[in-house]
């Protein structure tokens, strides 16, 4: 972070969490679970969110967390089939809430955009330089820049890959079906090391989400509204004219990029870490795009989740000013001590 007093705010607010970035194994049970201070809260999450839950996140709380990260389908599969067993689970899709993980209830936190990144150092990246937002495409169909994507089969960035490049198609005058065009079976890297393979000259650029990009301090092209999924305007009779079938059967529609995230085990600890992920300014700090809405909530929420995250909102209103910025994920446990 780059305010100084923001920084030292955090740090007499918060004690920085020690557990350090890790798989875990599934546990049996649901509901509530017995715990100890000690016993570190376990979060299964969308590989997009890996660099942010791990650096933004877990130094903002002072309880133990571990965080493990995939695409979002396979993340909802492990659940499924009873590999893992975390306290809190966060996918990029809301749609995966629906089927297979069918939470009675579930917050919608944040949202994303699909942009273009790429390495400007690269012959390839300079080409879509300097192609930009109206001709990105060109130079990817003539197979002058060697590209990266995520597989639609294990998250949902693969898939948005697929309905961007459908609604591209349509919103480009010269542009007939890209994903024929510009797609490959060799371009596919896991989310959570997609754009590491600017590191080691594997790709010119990647079909990406904003915050991969931001994160990494990549350039990136910004896509037109109505094509990269971030605009609510364009979600219902646009964004939903496409769609994609998962493996399972699942059919995807297309539609606004949407986080959600619930709690499988409720405990006080779990709660206190729910609020500060699902509220937390730290999201916008690593380029995910909050609205005024988020957190909004669906189906039956707990009251106690309700009770924690309003009260965070109304800390953060009245401790915020036109010339002071709030610590980031400021929980309403932190803010009562």
């Amino acid at each position: 972070m780059n305010d100084g007093s923001l920084t030292t705010r955090r740090r007499v607010l918060f004690t920085a969490g020690t557990a350090a970035v890790a798989g875990f194994s599934g546990c049996t049970g649901a509901g509530s679970r017995d715990r100890s201070p000690s016993t570190p809260v376990t979060i299964l999450a969308a590989g997009s969110l890996q660099n942010a839950l791990a650096n933004g996140l877990k130094p903002a709380v002072d309880i133990p967390v571990e965080v493990e990260a995939h695409g979002s389908a396979t993340v909802a599969r492990m659940i499924d089939e009873g590999q893992r067993d975390p306290d809190i689970v966060s996918v990029a899709d809301v749609a995966l809430f629906a089927e297979p993980l069918s939470p009675s209830w579930h917050s919608v936190f944040t949202s994303n955009s699909v942009v273009i990144a790429y390495n400007p150092d690269t012959d390839g990246g300079a080409r879509l330089a300097e192609a930009g937002t109206e001709s990105w495409y060109e130079p990817m169909v003539n197979g002058n820049v060697n590209i990266g994507r995520t597989d639609p089969d294990q998250d949902p960035l693969g898939y948005r890959t697929l309905f961007m490049l459908d609604l591209a198609s349509r919103y480009y005058n010269e542009a007939t079906d890209l994903r024929e065009g510009i797609l490959q079976q060799d371009q596919i890297y896991p989310e959570t090391s997609l754009i590491s393979q600017f590191e080691t000259g594997s790709i010119d650029a990647a079909f990406a989400y904003r915050n991969m990009a931001v994160e990494r301090e990549y350039e990136y092209i910004e896509l037109p509204d109505q094509i990269n999924l971030s605009n609510p305007e364009y979600a219902e009779d646009w964004y939903s004219t496409t769609s994609y079938t998962l493996p399972s059967g699942q059919e995807i529609q297309g539609g606004l990029i949407s986080y959600g995230s619930t709690i499988r085990h409720m405990s006080d600890a779990a709660v206190s870490v729910f609020d500060a992920l699902t509220t937390g300014n730290y999201l916008e700090e690593h380029g995910f795009l909050l609205r005024e809405q988020f957190p909004a909530y669906s189906g039956d929420v707990p009251q106690r989740i309700r009770q924690a995250t309003d009260q965070t909102n109304e800390n953060q209103s009245q401790l915020s000013g036109p010339d002071k910025e709030l610590s980031s994920t400021v929980s309403d446990i932190t803010v009562l001590i």
